[in-house]
């Protein structure tokens, strides 16, 4: 008895050679020249009169041999198509991760889903920057965010100063020479927010997605190992349609 992956795996080949078969009767179909033939023979009236040899166009195309044809084709590809819906229906697996049971019973069009979804959600994770490993991090409530402790840097002000050089004498008045000291008027206390996420937890959540997913396609190929039963539509679609 047949599987359906094995099904899954004919349906495809059948789809294109068959499209393709029905592609070319669909454009055979628009040129009515194939369809059409024609016999001609002349008879002189007189005996001694000019003869023209017969002119024949032979029909290429038959409108009831492409009906056939085409009724033939899709009759397969309906009867594998409904053969693979109908296993579908009772496709199902466990989502096992880690050796446990995460979902049970899961129908393999579901299966599908979660693949794509999981997909969605590893690249969206992957690109969540994460907390600079420089800093020492803590989750602040209030401001619903990780922050850092307070750290204090001065703040300062160049103030002028004198710097007597000389004192004054008789002959010559006191020399002073101005320069800038840095004088401490202040104290900053700056606190670093981020609301992005510590690589730890990150590389712990990507992890998890990267074991359900495992998980999701096992029970996928699972799901697909079913035994399927041929199903047959087509001759009854077929017959209805074209019945004379």
């Amino acid at each position: 008895m047949a599987k359906l992956n094995q099904i899954i795996a004919v349906e495809k080949g059948a789809k294109n050679r068959i499209n393709d078969a029905v592609t070319k009767t669909y454009h055979a179909v628009q040129k009515p020249a194939l369809l059409s033939g024609i016999s001609r023979t002349y008879q002189p009236k007189a005996e001694d009169g000019e003869v023209y040899p017969p002119e024949a166009t032979k029909v290429q195309a038959r409108g009831t041999e492409m009906i056939d044809a085409t009724a033939a084709l899709m009759t397969e590809l309906f009867d594998i198509t409904l053969t693979k819906d109908t296993a579908n229906c009772g496709a199902k697996a466990n989502v096992v991760v880690d050796g446990t049971v995460l979902l049970t019973a899961v129908p393999v069009s579901h299966l599908l889903f979660l693949e794509k979804q999981l997909t969605d959600l590893h690249t969206i994770l992957a690109k969540i920057p994460t907390l600079d490993p420089s800093e020492d991090w803590h989750f602040d409530t209030t401001s619903n965010c990780y922050a850092t402790s307070p750290v204090q840097t001065v703040k300062t002000k160049k103030v002028p100063r004198n710097h007597v050089k000389a004192l004054p004498t008789v002959q010559h008045p006191e020399q002073v020479e101005v320069y800038h000291e840095d004088v401490v008027v202040g104290t900053w206390s700056t606190i670093k927010f981020s609301g992005c996420l510590p690589a730890a937890r990150l590389a712990t959540m990507l992890a998890r997605v990267e074991r359900l997913q495992a998980a999701v396609k096992c029970a996928r190929e699972d799901a697909n190992s079913v035994d399927i039963v041929d199903q047959n539509e087509g001759k009854k679609v077929f017959g209805y349609l074209f019945a004379t």
